[in-house]
C-alpha cells in the first residue's frame, strides 16, 4: 500500500520542527561557548533564511491546497505563525549577541566604492523622483530582501537617542551611521564610525550620510523656510497650527510598548491601547462627563435631547434605538505581561462601536486579579457596603445611532510600569465586540454570551493572541474541545432591566454608557439640569451663567469614580431616613439631594488634603479613598450633633478647611458645557 501523501501544512509543521531543533541546538552551542563565534553567526543567518522562507510559505497557503481536509486548519496554521514568528525573536536576539562590536565583513559592511556607489545611484534617483519616490523604493527593497541580508546603507541620526537597554546604541544628532540590518519590528541593527554596534529606532535615522548632498541643502532650507513661515503665522494668529503636533510626536517619539514588543517582553497579540489614547489625546471628547451635558439642536436655539413634561414637571422621558442592561462575568485564558513590566491595573475600557468608529463615552471597568488564577480575570466582587463602582461590572448603554452594525467593544487592557526606566504605559490584551442586532436588524435575545477575545487593534483582522495556542494540533472531537476551552474568552450577560430602572433610563441623555448603580443619580441630576435651564431661565434665548455649584460640578464625579461612590453612598444614607410621602415629592427629593451633595462630595472637591485623580496609582488611590473617609465620618459626625442633613455653615467652620472659593466652581456656564 502506497504511503499516505503529505499536505503542505504538515510539510510546513516539520520544517518548523526542524528550525526549532536547529536554533534549541546554536543557543546551548552559544552559552557553553562551544565553537567559534563566526561559525555561529554565520549558522544563525541561514538559520533565519530559512525561518523567513517558510514564513512565506506559510502565509502563502491555503485550505484549498490540501490534499484531504484538514480539520481546524485556519487554527493550526495560525499555531504554527506564531511558533515560527517565536523562533524569528529568538534568532534575532542570538544574532545580536553574536554580531562582533567592530567592522565585520560577513556582516557586510559598505566599502567606499559601495558607498560612492550608492550616493551616485541616490543622487540619480532624487533628480529623477521626489524624497517621497525614494522612500518607496527604499520599503518594496526591504520588502523584497530579508532583513539579514538589507544592503548596508548610511544613515544620518535626526536626533539624540541614549540606549536604556543592553544592546541598544547611543548616537547623538548629525552622526552617520552604517545600517547593517532592517527589521520588521523598527529597531535596526547599526555601526557608528568608532565600531560600535547595536539597535537603533529607525524613526531617529534620515537616508544619506548629509556630506555634500545639494539636495538635502535645499530641502534644510525649504524646512527653515517652512518653519519661519508657521511661526510668522502663529505670531500673527496667536495660535499654534495644532495640527503638526501628532504628527511631529509620531515621528520624534518611542513607545514604551514598541520597545517592550521589540523585546519580546510581551505577546505579539498585544498592542497599545487604542481606547486609551483616545481618552489621552482628545481631551473630554470621550468622557462620560462629557455626555451627560445637554446637546443643542441644529438650530443652537433649544436642546434636542432635555424636555419638561407641562404635565408633571418632570423630565419628559425619550426612548432611543438602542437601550441595553449587561453585567461583566469574566475573562478566561488571557495571557500576562512578559518579565520586566509591573501591572498596576486590569480592567476593560467599553464603548458603542460601529466598527469605523467610536459612538459614546468611554467607560472602565476593573477587573479583580487572584494571583492562583493569573489568566482569569473576575468582575463585580462580593464586598462588604456598596461595591465600588470601579469594579462594578453591570453596565447599561444608551445609543441612539441608527448603524446596522452597532454593537459594544470591549477592550481588555493593562496600564503598567516598566521596571528598568519607570516609564508607565496602557497595553491592550485584545478584544472583543458584540453586535447588538441579529441579520435582519432584530435586537439580540437576553442571554449570556462567550465573546472570542483577538489579539491587535479593532481596525485589525484575524490577529491571534498569543501564548494561549498548545503544541501539536487536535486530532479528535475531544481535543478540538479542550483546545476551544485554552482560546481566550470573555463572558458577558445581557439582561432585561426592571420597570423602575428603564423608567429611570429614560431620563438620561440620548446616548450614554455607564455603571447601572449610579442611574438613579444620573437622573436626579438630570431633573436640575432641566429646572435650571427649562424653568427657572428667564428666556430661553437667554445664555447668562447660572450659580448652580451642583450643575457646575456634578460632571466630574463621572471622571472620578471613588467621588461618585462617596455621593452614592451619602444618598442613600438619606434616602433610608425619609418617608414615603418625602420620597414621592419631586421638590422635596431634590431639595434634599442638593443639600447632600454640597455638604458631601461638593466639599471633598475642594479639600485641600484631596490629592488629584490619576489612574492607576496606588498609593494617590488609598491616600484619596482615607480623605474621603475621613471627612465622609467628620461631616457625618458633624450632622448628628447639629441634627441638620446638611448646610452650608459647614464651609465657615473653622475645624474644616476648604479651597478658596472660584467663580468657576460656583457657576454653570451654559456656552461652554453644551455639546
Amino acid at each position: 500500500m502506497p504511503p499516505k501523501r503529505k499536505g503542505p501544512l504538515q510539510l510546513a509543521q516539520r520544517e518548523v520542527d526542524e528550525i526549532k531543533k536547529q536554533v534549541d541546538s546554536l543557543t546551548k552551542a552559544v552559552h557553553s561557548h562551544g565553537g567559534s563565534t563566526e561559525e555561529a553567526f554565520r549558522r544563525c543567518q541561514e538559520l533565519q533564511l530559512s525561518a523567513e522562507k517558510t514564513q512565506r510559505t506559510l502565509k502563502n497557503l491555503t485550505k484549498a491546497d490540501e490534499p484531504a481536509p484538514v480539520g481546524n486548519y485556519d487554527q493550526r496554521k495560525q499555531e504554527e505563525e506564531g511558533r515560527l514568528q517565536n523562533l524569528l525573536e529568538r534568532i534575532n536576539v542570538l544574532s545580536l549577541e553574536l554580531s562582533p562590536p567592530g567592522p565585520s565583513t560577513t556582516a557586510g559592511v559598505v566599502s567606499k566604492e559601495e558607498s560612492e556607489d550608492n550616493d551616485e545611484d541616490s543622487d540619480d534617483d532624487e533628480d529623477s523622483d521626489d524624497e517621497d519616490d525614494v522612500d518607496d523604493d527604499e520599503d518594496e527593497t526591504e520588502a523584497g530582501k530579508p532583513p539579514a541580508l538589507s544592503e548596508p546603507r548610511l544613515y544620518t541620526v535626526l536626533s539624540d537617542f541614549k540606549g536604556e537597554q543592553e544592546g541598544d546604541l547611543s548616537v547623538q544628532k548629525g552622526e552617520v551611521l552604517s545600517v547593517i540590518r532592517r527589521t520588521a519590528d523598527g529597531w535596526w541593527l547599526a555601526q557608528d564610525t568608532k565600531g560600535n554596534r547595536g539597535v537603533v529606532p529607525k524613526t531617529y535615522l534620515k537616508m544619506g550620510s548629509g556630506v555634500e548632498d545639494e539636495d538635502d541643502e535645499e530641502e534644510s532650507e525649504d524646512k527653515e523656510e517652512s518653519e519661519e513661515l508657521t511661526n510668522d503665522v502663529e505670531k500673527q494668529s496667536g495660535t499654534s497650527l495644532s495640527n503638526w503636533g501628532p504628527v511631529r510626536k509620531a515621528l520624534t517619539e518611542i513607545d514604551a510598548t514598541d520597545v517592550l514588543s521589540a523585546m519580546g517582553a510581551i505577546p505579539s497579540g498585544f498592542r497599545p491601547s487604542t481606547l486609551n489614547k483616545l481618552l489621552v489625546e482628545e481631551g473630554a471628547t470621550h468622557r462620560a462627563s462629557h455626555y451627560i451635558q445637554p446637546k443643542l439642536s441644529e438650530s443652537k436655539l433649544s436642546f434636542s435631547d432635555l424636555f419638561l413634561d407641562p404635565d408633571t414637571g418632570r423630565v419628559r422621558a425619550r426612548q432611543v434605538r438602542t437601550c441595553v442592561c449587561f453585567s461583566l462575568w469574566s475573562c478566561r485564558m488571557i495571557p500576562t505581561p512578559g518579565v520586566g513590566v509591573q501591572v498596576l491595573s486590569r480592567h476593560i475600557r467599553l464603548c458603542a462601536f460601529d466598527g469605523i468608529e467610536v459612538l459614546s463615552n468611554i467607560h472602565t471597568v476593573r477587573a479583580t486579579y487572584n494571583p492562583k488564577s493569573p489568566k482569569t480575570w473576575t468582575f463585580s466582587p462580593r464586598v462588604t457596603g456598596i461595591l465600588p463602582t470601579l469594579l462594578d461590572g453591570e453596565c447599561f448603554l444608551r445609543c441612539n445611532s441608527a448603524s446596522p452594525d452597532l454593537g459594544i467593544l470591549f477592550e481588555l487592557g493593562v496600564t503598567f510600569i516598566r521596571n528598568s526606566t519607570g516609564e508607565r504605559g496602557d497595553l491592550s490584551c485584545g478584544w472583543a465586540f458584540l453586535k447588538l442586532t441579529d441579520d435582519s436588524g432584530n435586537p439580540i435575545p437576553y442571554r449570556t454570551y462567550e465573546l472570542p477575545v483577538n489579539g491587535g487593534t479593532p481596525y485589525e483582522k484575524d490577529v491571534a493572541v498569543e501564548a494561549t495556542v498548545t503544541r501539536g494540533s487536535p486530532a479528535g472531537v475531544f481535543q478540538q474541545m479542550l483546545q476551544a476551552r485554552r482560546q481566550p474568552k470573555l463572558i458577558i450577560k445581557l439582561k432585561s432591566a426592571n420597570n423602575r430602572t428603564r423608567t429611570q433610563l429614560s431620563l438620561l441623555p440620548d446616548t450614554l454608557l455607564h455603571s447601572l448603580n449610579c442611574v438613579h443619580l444620573l437622573a436626579l441630576h438630570r431633573q436640575l439640569l432641566a429646572d435650571a435651564l427649562l424653568l427657572d431661565r428667564p428666556t430661553m434665548q437667554n445664555a447668562d451663567p447660572i450659580c448652580r455649584p451642583i450643575l457646575a460640578t456634578f460632571p466630574r464625579l463621572l471622571d472620578e469614580p471613588d467621588l461618585l461612590d462617596a455621593l452614592r453612598s451619602a444618598w442613600l444614607g438619606a434616602e433610608t431616613s425619609m418617608s414615603r410621602a418625602q420620597k414621592r415629592d419631586l421638590s422635596c427629593v431634590k431639595q434634599e439631594f442638593s443639600k447632600i451633595y454640597m455638604s458631601s462630595t461638593y466639599f471633598l472637591l475642594h479639600a485641600p488634603s484631596l490629592p488629584c485623580y490619576r489612574w492607576a496609582d496606588l498609593p494617590s488611590e488609598e491616600q484619596r479613598a482615607r480623605v474621603v473617609f475621613s471627612i465622609m465620618d467628620t461631616l457625618k459626625e458633624s450632622q448628628q450633633t447639629t441634627g441638620q442633613s446638611g448646610g452650608q455653615e459647614l464651609f465657615v467652620e473653622p475645624i474644616n478647611q476648604h479651597l478658596a472659593f472660584d467663580v468657576t466652581e460656583l457657576t454653570f456656564d451654559l456656552l461652554q458645557v453644551v455639546r
